[in-house]
């Protein structure tokens, strides 16, 4: 369960990464990314930022990669725009969230038809 104030985190972390990436990091890999959702551990170590790419599945890898390769830069450039004791460990993984809500509407539009 998350409190507020770690709620109110996640949103700051969120649009900063999503800043970082989108002004900063120069890496030609990552391409056009969006940054959905972050949880934070509830002492604060860890977060889990889910992202998206736009494109097909091997450039989504290439773009993931890439971001876990930046992750120190990124983590270092948050902790100068934070105002918190430490600054999360970051790992970015890859948002399933559209591409299973995808596949059931699909499912949805199937069952619509067969009746």
């Amino acid at each position: 369960m998350s409190s507020i104030k770690q709620k109110r985190l996640e949103g700051i972390i969120r649009k900063d990464i999503s800043d970082i990436i989108q002004f900063d990091l120069k890496d030609p890999d990552v391409g056009f990314v969006t940054i959905t959702d972050v949880e934070v551990s509830n002492d604060h170590s860890y977060a889990t930022v889910y992202c998206t790419f736009l494109g097909k599945q091997p450039r989504n890898d290439a773009g993931l990669r890439a971001l876990n390769r930046a992750r120190g830069y990124i983590r270092t450039q948050l902790s100068q725009r934070l105002d918190i004791r430490r600054t999360p460990e970051l790992t970015f993984v890859q948002d399933k969230a559209m591409e299973n809500g995808r596949h059931i509407d699909e499912i949805l539009q199937k069952i619509h038809e067969s009746e």
